[in-house]
């Protein structure tokens, strides 16, 4: 019987003081201001419980730990869960889409 698909793509909110970072805002040059920032990651954990464990400094990204503010899961939702191939390909090509549609985003 093959396995369940449990892994997902997730997007955070980051709080705008992150464009106080430099290598932000250079990976970001086409940013526009009337748009979020985000950290675009992926994960085998419910996105709640991963985000959960950003802030809580347990494997966490910088920049969510000390700028996430809340998940944004009408991003993200319609394409979990994955398998985990998928969900390494739809990181990508979801930081991509979002930073071509302005937003400023990390992507570790």
């Amino acid at each position: 019987m093959p396995r369940k698909h449990h892994h997902n793509v997730y997007v955070v909110e980051l709080s705008r003081k992150v464009l106080d970072e430099a290598r932000f805002v250079k990976c970001n040059p086409q940013y526009d201001d009337s748009k979020p920032c985000v950290y675009v990651g992926m994960t085998g954990l419910p996105p709640d419980e991963r985000f959960d464990k950003h802030k809580a400094g347990i494997r966490s990204n910088r920049y969510v730990r000390e700028y996430g503010l809340h998940l944004l899961p009408q991003i993200y939702e319609c394409f979990n869960p994955m398998p985990y191939e998928a969900a390494c390909e739809m990181e990508v090509e979801l930081a991509i889409a979002l930073r071509e549609a302005g937003y400023g985003v990390w992507q570790a």
